[in-house]
């Protein structure tokens, strides 16, 4: 990883501050207090929420859970209680899905709420889902999870690497061994289909054009987060160490391959879904550097784009652009907002960024 200046200290309290902040100001951007969802866009037009998103909102519901866990306040569970009752109604009454990975995003969300206030409704709800989700595995492409229903032959990173870390959050919350045998398998075909032996870069997918190619041109931060989490989660399932090493190496490269050198700020991946992906990124850091905080450059990483974020990637009302640095968008999307939103509350959730040099 290329050494820059180290940044600025933040003092704990203003990065939690920063985070109180930009929550708040999701609310206000965002919230439709009728539909009891998040606008897909800021400011609001009519109509923008007819193609309603469902994996966005399980990153909303993900984000709050941030919140509950920093404040432990109720509000914060009263919000995404809300955002699942609103979710459940636009999707037809139920959180199944076609998609597999929106229903993988989903679980994950519910069962960190579990976490946070133990509540039984949400590891049912997420139960449920993981039941649905383990239909996705079949033999074409040689095994591995399906993206989506109607589409059973293409195989990709985002529908494999979070039902690992699902499956294995499972085991380790509950004891179920059949939970770790599915993530184990999940990780290893993902490992020997869609990640480069030689650097740990993750491509994103196989078969998309049913041609059984892989999307080598495909890359995209979302991956390597999230590839990273699935081998951090192992980790935490087994206390094999070669799963921790995987993910070091897959976080090492991501931040080789996305950050910028004499920045160190991450690229503006594009519009729509792309929003989001670099805040899972350094969600997934965040979780590694729980478990080797000696990783001094990914945490100044973290640091260098929640500080240039703060100063100059938001509006006066609070939205946020995809491009981190700014400028921002004239119209904001949900998924560029709760983008930012994570970055702020991971680096809230960290400790300060050394200025030393470690690895």
């Amino acid at each position: 990883m290329n050494r820059t200046d180290a940044p600025a200290r933040t003092s704990p309290d203003i990065r939690r501050g920063r985070a109180e902040t930009a929550q708040e100001e999701l609310l206000y951007n965002f919230w439709n207090e009728e539909l009891g969802i998040m606008n897909q866009l800021a400011p609001f037009e009519p109509g923008c929420n007819d193609g309603f998103v469902y994996w966005w909102h399980a990153h909303a519901i993900d984000a709050l859970a941030d919140g509950y866990e920093r404040t432990k306040n109720a509000a914060y569970l009263e919000r995404i209680d809300r955002i699942i009752e609103g979710v459940r109604r636009l999707n037809g009454g139920t959180l199944l899905h076609n998609y597999y990975d929106d229903m993988e995003w989903m679980a994950l969300a519910l069962l960190r709420v579990y976490d946070a206030a133990k509540r039984e409704k949400d590891r049912k709800d997420a139960a449920v889902l993981w039941e649905s989700i383990k239909t996705a595995w079949n033999g074409r492409m040689g095994g591995g999870m399906a993206w989506k229903k109607d589409q059973l032959d293409y195989k990709n990173t985002p529908a494999n690497a979070p039902a690992s870390i699902l499956a294995s959050r499972l085991y380790q919350r509950f004891g179920d061994r059949g939970d770790l045998e599915w993530a184990k398998r999940i990780y290893e075909w993902n490992k020997a289909n869609l990640v480069d032996p030689e650097t740990g870069f993750v491509w994103d997918g196989m078969n998309r054009l049913g041609d059984g190619k892989i999307d080598y041109d495909w890359e995209y931060t979302y991956g390597q987060g999230v590839f990273a989490g699935a081998g951090i989660e192992l980790y935490r399932s087994t206390g094999n160490a070669a799963y921790l090493e995987e993910a070091i190496r897959t976080a090492k490269t991501a931040a080789e391959r996305f950050a910028d050198p004499d920045t160190g700020l991450l690229p503006d991946e594009g519009e729509d879904d792309c929003g989001l992906f670099k805040g899972i990124l350094v969600r997934y850091w965040r979780e590694l550097l729980l478990l080797r905080p000696e990783l001094a450059g990914i945490r100044r990483l973290i640091s260098r784009n929640a500080e240039a974020f703060w100063t100059t990637g938001r509006s006066e009302r609070g939205l946020i652009a995809r491009a981190w640095t700014g400028p921002v968008e004239a119209k904001v999307q949900l998924c560029a907002q709760l983008s930012g939103l994570m970055l702020l509350e991971m680096d809230a959730a960290l400790p300060c960024a050394d200025e030393e040099e470690a690895d």
